[in-house]
């Protein structure tokens, strides 16, 4: 019978963050396949567990990934993690998942810390509808044309970001976006957790009257102003009434184009 891989989500800081389901199965797995043996060491080690490791990181990503098939296909259960947080989101993992799919190995996801939903949740920007763009591209040019290319979006916008590039991100932000509103989410459970709230030219100007910027920074971009927006609740409702959308739906589309909740928007056209 062929093993099964699980993806196992650890903390990304608060070590207490861990699940027990997750603990259990790092515990009776028979490998698990880590981003970085180190850093995984001292999470196994902080709780007791002792279990054969095997790298697999995104350089030896595609050799590893037959070998841990061949393993799954003879019985052994196996347990992938990154570092940090959920493993595939921004992290090693695709490859092997889509692998042992293609393999009919059972894929049995175990959730936990991610640093995108933990950021998104206190953010205190619409969380109606979202889309994360992993890590902007490093180069200037790059990184602008995938600002461009979500201009039209109409949700919040959440990507990750290195320390030492997210004041030249965040000057690319007003001059391809405008001064939207932006929270960064620094170092989040960990000791010196931060949120900085504002207009991209706000945050930024916080930022660079420090020494440094240091940490893990989630970054988070609200919508944008529209000319739609400036059109009163109640008679953008009825626009949409008189296009032939049932009045809940428009109600609910009004309450998505402007991050609010569908009761706010009720109250306004009742």
């Amino acid at each position: 019978m062929p093993g099964t891989l699980y993806v196992v989500a650890t903390p990304i800081g608060n070590l207490e963050d861990i699940t027990l389901r997750a603990l259990r199965v790092l515990r009776e797995a028979d490998l698990i396949a880590c981003e970085d043996t180190r850093q995984s060491g001292k999470l196994l080690a902080h709780f007791g567990i002792a279990k054969p490791t095997l790298s697999y990181h995104e350089h030896n990503e595609a050799a590893r990934a037959r070998e841990l098939i061949a393993k799954l296909q003879a019985g052994a259960s196996i347990a992938l993690v990154s570092d940090a947080g959920t493993p595939l989101v921004s992290d090693p993992g695709y490859r092997l998942v889509t692998a042992a799919i293609e393999a009919g190995i059972s894929v049995i996801p175990v959730p936990g810390a991610s640093a995108l939903l933990g950021a998104l949740a206190a953010a205190g920007l619409p969380t109606d509808a979202f889309r994360f763009g992993g890590f902007l591209p490093a180069k200037p040019s790059q990184r602008r044309k995938a600002l461009e290319e979500v201009q039209a979006e109409r949700c919040t916008l959440v990507y990750y970001e290195a320390p030492h590039r997210i004041l030249e991100t965040l000057t690319d932000i007003e001059t391809v976006l405008g001064d939207r509103p932006v929270v960064v989410a620094r170092e989040l459970t960990k000791l010196h957790e931060e949120f900085l709230r504002g207009t991209a030219t706000e945050v930024r100007a916080q930022l660079a009257a420090r020494p440094s910027v240091k940490g893990e920074i989630t970054l988070l971009i609200g919508k944008g102003a529209t000319a739609a927006a400036s059109t009163p609740i109640d008679q953008a409702v009825r626009e949409l009434e008189q296009q032939g959308m049932p009045r809940m739906d428009a109600i609910k589309q009004v309450a998505r184009e402007r991050g609010l909740s569908k009761r706010e928007v009720y109250k306004q056209v009742t």
